[in-house]
C-alpha cells in the first residue's frame, strides 16, 4: 500500500519486524516502511508527576530490539549484549507519518481548528447571553435579579472545576470522545434551562452547562498543540482566543434583541442558542478527527497484537500511563501545587483572574449603566456588546504584529518575546477602565465609554493570549498544568466578580467602582514588564523539574 493512511496493522507488523531484526550496530531506533520501532531508553519521557510513579511502579527495565523470529528466552546480537526476547517493542510513527495530528494536510487542520472554535465560542456567547434575559426570567420564574445572577456565576463556576477532574480522560478515550459528550451535555442542558419550572432548576442547568462547556475552552487550547507546530500557532490561537472573548459579545448582541421581542424573551433565548449549538454535533463527523497522538498510537499498537498474537508491540504510553484516579489526582493537585510555588504562574494567575473578573461584572454592568444612564432598551443595550466582537478584533489584528516580534527576538529573548504586546495591554487595561468609568454620564455622549469598553476588551484579549502562549514556551511538558492553574483562577475570578457587582455600584456609584478597578489594574501593570529581569528564561520549566 502506497497510502500512508491506508496502511493496516500487518504492514506495521511486517515493518516492525524487519526494524527490530536489524538492531545491533543500527541507531536506537529504526525507521521501516511506516512505523518506528524504539527502545526504551529512546522514548523517555518527562515524569507524568515528579511525586507520583505511574501506576505506583518503577519503570520497567530498558528494553531492546529483537531479532525477528527470536520468540524466547535471551539473545545476543551482533554486538554481543544480551536482550530479554519478552521485552515490549515500541512503536512510534515514523518522521511525516499524515497518521500523526502533527502531520495532517492543511486542510484537516484548518477544519479541525475552525470547528474546534465555534465550539469554544458557543461556550462564550452561552455565558452573556443568559444575562440579557433576567427582566423577563425573574418575572415567569417569581425570582430575585440577585438569584439569577447567581446562574451567571455557576457557569462560571463549572467551567473551572470540571475540567480539574475531566481533563484525565483524555488520557484514557482521547479528546475527541470528550468533546462528543459534551456536545450533548451542553444540548440537554439548554433544554433543561428553557423548561425549567423555578430558578433553582435553572441554576442546576447553568452549573452542569458550564461544566460540559468547559471542555471547549480547555480542550481546544490542547487540540491546536496538538496539530499545529509551535511557529504555528499564532492565527490558530488568535482565532481561538477571538472566539473566547469576542463570542462573549456575541450572545447579549443577539439575545437583547431576543428578550427585547414580548414574544420571544429569555426562554427563547436558550432555544436560539441551542439551535446553534446543534450545529457543532452535526459537523463532528465532517470535520473532527482524534488529535491526541498518544491515543492514535496506542490503538494501531492494540491492532498489531491483535492481528500478530504478539504482545510484545506497544504504545509506550501503555506502559508510562497511570490509573484514573492516580491521572485525577494529578490533574487536580499539580495545577494547585504550581499556582502556590510558582512566581511566573502565580502572577500572571492573577492578573488574567482579575482580567477576567471584570469582564465578567462588565457583562452585568453594561445593561445597568446603559439601561440607566443612556435610556437603553434592552435590545439597543445588547448592541453595545458588540464593542467586545471589535475588541477582540483589534486583539487579532495586534497579534500579527506580536507574532513578527516573537519570531525576530525569540532566538535572544526566549519565552519573554512573547510580551511585547502584553506591555502595551497592562498599561492599556487601567486605561480602559478610566475611560469607562469617568464617561458614565448622560452629558457624555454614549460613545465614549463604549470606546472605554473596546479599549479594555482589547487589553484583556492580548493579556488572555499572551498568558497562555508564554506559560506554554515556559513550561513545556508541564504546560497544562500550568495553564490549568490560571484558568482555575480566572474561573473562580468570574464566579465571583458577578455576586457583588450590583451591591458594588450601588454603594460606590458607577464611576468610583470602575475607578477601583482601575486602580487594581494599574497595581498589576509591571507583571508582565518584570518577567525577564526576576524570572528568566526558562526558570519555571527548571524549577518544575526539580521539584
Amino acid at each position: 500500500m502506497n497510502d500512508p493512511e491506508k496502511r493496516g496493522a500487518g504492514d506495521l507488523v511486517t515493518s516492525a519486524h524487519s526494524g527490530a531484526g536489524k538492531a545491533g550496530k543500527k541507531s536506537d531506533d529504526e525507521t521501516v516502511n511506516g512505523v518506528v520501532v524504539k527502545t526504551l531508553e529512546a522514548v523517555e519521557e518527562p515524569e507524568l508527576d515528579s511525586r507520583i510513579a505511574a501506576n505506583g511502579q518503577p519503570a520497567p527495565a530498558p528494553a531492546t530490539k529483537l531479532e525477528e523470529g527470536h520468540s524466547h528466552g535471551r539473545k545476543k546480537t551482533s554486538e554481543g549484549s544480551e536482550h530479554d526476547a519478552n521485552a515490549p517493542i515500541y512503536v512510534d510513527f515514523e518522521e511525516g507519518d499524515p497518521r500523526n495530528p502533527v502531520n495532517f494536510s492543511y486542510p484537516k487542520k484548518w477544519k479541525i481548528t475552525i470547528l474546534s472554535c465555534f465550539a469554544t465560542m458557543i461556550a462564550a456567547y452561552n455565558a452573556g447571553g443568559y444575562n440579557v434575559g433576567f427582566a423577563s426570567m425573574t418575572r415567569d420564574l417569581n425570582a430575585t435579579t440577585f438569584q439569577a445572577t447567581i446562574g451567571l456565576s455557576l457557569y462560571a463556576l463549572g467551567f473551572g472545576l470540571f475540567p480539574m477532574v475531566t481533563a484525565s480522560f483524555s488520557e484514557e478515550v482521547g479528546r475527541l470522545p470528550i468533546y462528543v459528550i459534551s456536545a450533548f451535555g451542553v444540548l440537554s442542558m439548554y433544554i433543561m434551562v428553557a423548561l425549567a419550572p423555578n430558578i433553582q432548576t435553572v441554576l442546576v442547568a447553568r452549573f452542569l452547562q458550564g461544566g460540559f462547556g468547559s471542555t471547549w475552552a480547555t480542550n481546544v487550547g490542547g487540540t491546536l498543540a496538538d496539530i499545529w507546530m509551535p511557529h504555528e500557532r499564532g492565527l490558530p490561537m488568535s482565532i481561538f482566543a477571538f472566539a473566547a472573548l469576542g463570542g462573549t459579545g456575541v450572545g447579549p448582541l443577539l439575545g437583547g434583541w431576543v428578550e427585547h421581542n414580548p414574544k420571544l424573551q429569555w426562554k427563547w433565548i436558550e432555544w436560539i442558542e441551542m439551535m446553534i449549538c446543534a450545529i457543532y454535533p452535526i459537523l463532528v463527523p465532517f470535520m473532527l478527527r482524534e488529535t491526541r497522538s498518544s491515543i492514535i498510537i496506542t490503538r494501531i499498537a492494540r491492532r498489531i497484537r491483535k492481528e500478530t498474537g504478539d504482545a510484545r508491540y506497544r504504545a509506550r504510553i501503555e506502559d508510562e500511563r497511570a490509573s484514573l484516579a492516580t491521572l485525577i489526582y494529578i490533574s487536580c493537585t499539580r495545577p494547585i501545587h504550581l499556582l502556590l510555588t510558582e512566581p511566573v504562574i502565580t502572577s500572571f494567575s492573577l492578573w488574567i483572574g482579575f482580567a477576567w473578573g471584570v469582564l465578567y461584572c462588565m457583562i452585568e454592568s453594561i445593561s445597568l449603566i446603559f439601561s440607566t444612564t443612556y435610556g437603553f432598551n434592552i435590545g439597543q443595550t445588547g448592541s453595545i456588546f458588540s464593542t467586545m466582537i471589535i475588541g477582540s478584533l483589534f486583539g487579532m489584528v495586534t497579534n500579527i504584529l506580536q507574532e513578527r516580534l516573537y519570531k525576530k527576538y525569540h532566538p535572544t529573548r526566549g519565552p519573554e518575546a512573547r510580551l511585547y504586546f502584553a506591555c502595551v495591554a497592562a498599561i492599556a487595561f487601567p486605561a480602559g477602565m478610566f475611560i469607562y468609568a469617568w464617561t458614565s454620564f448622560p452629558h457624555v455622549p454614549w460613545i465614549a465609554p463604549a470606546i472605554g469598553i473596546t479599549f479594555f476588551i482589547w487589553a484583556t484579549f492580548v493579556i488572555y493570549l499572551a498568558v497562555f502562549t508564554y506559560l506554554a514556551d515556559c513550561y513545556g511538558p508541564f504546560a497544562s498544568s500550568a495553564l490549568a492553574g490560571q484558568s482555575l483562577c480566572r474561573n473562580l475570578a468570574g464566579t465571583a466578580f458577578p455576586l457583588f457587582t450590583r451591591q458594588m455600584f450601588d454603594r460606590l456609584s458607577y464611576k468610583w467602582a470602575n475607578t477601583l478597578f482601575g486602580c487594581i489594574a494599574v497595581l498589576m501593570m509591571p507583571i508582565p514588564f518584570k518577567e525577564e529581569q526576576v524570572f528568566g528564561y526558562g526558570d519555571g520549566f527548571e524549577e518544575v523539574k526539580k521539584k
